[in-house]
């Protein structure tokens, strides 16, 4: 028993490192940043999603503490207007750690829906996922887009299209993968932007060059316009990733 519970904390340990590494590595470089020409998609919070799917919530917290501190080290680094909202650990730190547990209890709590239920659930994700890069990429190719952005914009639609072929055919389900990704990034976006709000509001217009009276508008659509296209690319790279984990430890 004693050997076993020391196997599961050193390999909690190695996925901690690893991940966190991947986090930190993510916020220093330009693939912290997937450029999909209407828009760029953060990936700096889907390493804290894939702990907490696959070593639970509480592993998924570390990944965000690391995520929240490298994000404080990353603006001090590169200062900016908002640095100084960044250096509060409310606004970088506690959001990041809220992702993995959110996203932790989310699988937990969904992977206990009935399987033809999530079958279903999963179908109509990838379907929205789908619809949805389907229009990223029809946008940048009439738009004369770069052959970065077309080249990203059709991988992306393509795992998506394979994730519903596959949800299509197999009997298992990966909803509570799709739900998790999709809540974890969300609760990034949110409790970011919400903090930002309660505690720094006008500060923030001040910074960005907006009306500060435009504060609540501004702010809600940066959630919709940011947040929601990087919770679907969250989910393709989140389930992709721990689909190919879990298919290999069971080799």
């Amino acid at each position: 028993m004693d050997r076993t519970s020391s196997r599961t904390k050193n390999r909690k340990l190695i996925i901690i490192s690893i991940l966190g590494a991947i986090t930190a590595a993510l916020g220093f470089t330009p693939l912290g940043f997937i450029p999909l020409g209407i828009l760029n998609a953060t990936t700096l919070h889907i390493p804290v999603i894939i702990g907490a799917i696959i070593e639970g919530p509480f592993v998924g917290a570390i990944v965000g503490l690391i995520f929240g501190l490298s994000s404080i080290m990353r603006s001090i680094m590169n200062a900016s207007p908002l640095t100084p909202f960044i250096m509060n650990p409310l606004v970088s730190v506690l959001p990041r750690i809220l992702i993995g547990l959110f996203a932790g209890y989310a699988y937990i709590w969904v992977k206990k829906l009935d399987e033809k239920l999530l079958k279903k659930l999963s179908y109509v994700a990838w379907t929205i996922c789908s619809g949805f890069l389907g229009y990223v990429l029809y946008s940048n190719i009439t738009s004369s887009g770069s052959t970065m952005t077309i080249v990203l914009s059709t991988i992306f639609l393509g795992l998506s299209l394979f994730m519903l072929y596959y949800t299509n055919k197999k009997m298992n389900s990966d909803f509570a993968v799709v739900a998790s990704a999709f809540i974890g990034s969300m609760t990034n976006t949110i409790f970011f932007l919400g903090m930002m709000y309660i505690l720094y509001a006008e500060q923030y217009m001040i910074a960005v060059g907006q009306p500060v009276e435009l504060a609540r508008q501004v702010i809600f659509g940066i959630a919709i316009t940011s947040g929601i296209p990087e919770a679907i690319l969250s989910v393709i790279v989140t389930t992709a990733v721990v689909k190919g984990v879990l298919l290999s430890s069971k080799r």
